[in-house]
């Protein structure tokens, strides 16, 4: 078959030929009719002229005729020419059209991920100019802070690393969250918490309490971020930050990263204030703490005792903290089954608070209360009896005063029944 082209180029030689084959049959014609005209022929040789005379113009009209078509053929082929170079411009339209919208759509994307990015980061500004506003307000106490408010607080607060739960509390229940003050975390050796981190601790878990976990690990994170900025991250102040975020984390039973963070405290503050400093044993508590939590009582045991140490070396033998410590390693014995050892502990712990505090302090109650509860899980009921008759004495005289006469014989078993059946 013929391309376009060719058949063009056959055409143009078509309409050449018939061109010329015209020009000829038309002189043939004109010779023809000059003879006719100028000779007087008989009557048969006239007919023979005039037959070829028709012949040649029947010729000349089928050339005009060829002629005609061809001209037309040609103007087809010159329109489909025109409508092809028309299609062609308007696909070029088209792919420049297409590439124009992707190109549109391209910069309509990096648009909305520019717009995301700033939205982002106006958030993140925000965010940031709040805990700016935040950091500037705490920094004030600071300044206010006095050595009246460091002794009472030291006096009334409990530290930062009591996270067990209450004595007062079923002693099995070491899994249950305790959230206190960071007041006086550590307040001998030279390091103090700043006031600033203590209102930060505070404001943390309340946020954690109320279930605001979304706000209090980002306010703590970014508190840790500038405190290692402005400090590097090998400083106390980072280590207690640290502890902080460890307690958010545990609430949230995230251990691991609970576990990670307070091991990080632990060796900055062996390195930067000695592995004797009541710093070090909070955050070897805490530890304990994390793992008893966890049912890892043998684990916990030994960082306990380390713990009781230090603040037996640091404090004295007699010291407050050093019964509370051991009210915390008889919980760790008697989950393991321990009850000699958890005996001995809540007995030394007994006399201490006693001896330092006073008879009515109600460490003391808490104590004997704990203790009794020993002896209960060991089917020594006299004893554990012995020790809620003088819990509810203590409680009655100090209430009501005096109460010989009052009571029959029988309520110390009575009392004793009931915290069987509570």
């Amino acid at each position: 078959m013929l391309s376009a082209e060719e058949m063009l180029c056959s055409t143009q030689q078509v309409i050449a030929g018939l061109e010329a084959l015209k020009g000829e049959n038309r002189s043939l014609l004109e010779g023809l009719q000059g003879s006719l005209e100028s000779q007087a022929m008989v009557a048969e040789s006239l007919g023979v002229e005039q037959e070829k005379n028709d012949i040649i113009r029947t010729l000349l009209e089928r050339i005009e005729l060829g002629l005609s078509e061809a001209q037309v053929m040609m103007a087809l082929s010159a329109h489909f020419g025109f409508l092809e170079a028309e299609k062609q411009k308007l696909r070029t339209q088209v792919r420049r059209l297409c590439q124009e919208n992707q190109w549109l759509r391209d910069e309509l994307a990096r648009a909305q991920q520019r717009l995301q990015e700033r939205e982002q980061d106006m958030v993140t500004l925000e965010e940031q100019n709040k805990h700016l506003h935040f950091m500037a307000s705490m920094r004030k106490y600071d300044q206010e802070e006095t050595p009246e408010d460091d002794k009472c607080s030291s006096s009334t607060k409990e530290s930062l690393d009591d996270l067990f739960p209450a004595e007062d509390e079923e002693q099995s229940q070491m899994s249950q969250p305790r959230h206190s003050s960071a007041a006086a975390a550590a307040q001998q050796g030279g390091y103090e918490i700043p006031a600033r981190l203590r209102t930060l601790h505070n404001l943390v878990i309340q946020y954690a309490s109320q279930g605001r976990y979304e706000v209090a690990v980002p306010l703590c994170k970014q508190a840790l971020e500038d405190l290692e900025k402005s400090s590097g991250h090998n400083h106390p102040d980072v280590a207690t930050m640290l502890n902080i975020l460890a307690l958010v984390y545990r609430d949230q039973n995230k251990y691991k990263e609970a576990a990670n963070l307070l091991n990080d405290a632990l060796t900055i503050r062996e390195k930067t204030l000695g592995i004797h400093h009541p710093a070090v044993a909070a955050t070897l508590n805490n530890l304990a703490v994390l793992y008893g939590k966890r049912g890892k009582y043998k684990e916990a045991e030994p960082l306990c005792k380390r713990a009781l140490e230090i603040r037996e070396k640091v404090l004295g033998s007699d010291h407050p903290d050093v019964a509370k410590q051991l009210n915390n390693l008889a919980l760790l014995c008697q989950n393991q089954g321990k009850y000699q050892e958890v005996e001995l502990y809540y007995e030394r712990a007994l006399h201490i608070y006693h001896s330092r505090l006073g008879p009515d302090d109600a460490n003391v109650a808490k104590t004997k209360n704990n203790l009794a509860s020993c002896y209960l899980k060991q089917g020594k009921y006299r004893q554990a009896e012995a020790l809620y008759k003088e819990i509810l004495t203590r409680a009655h005289e100090k209430e009501f005063g005096s109460v010989e006469g009052r009571l029959g014989p029988g309520w110390g078993q009575c009392y004793t029944l009931g915290l069987f059946f509570r």
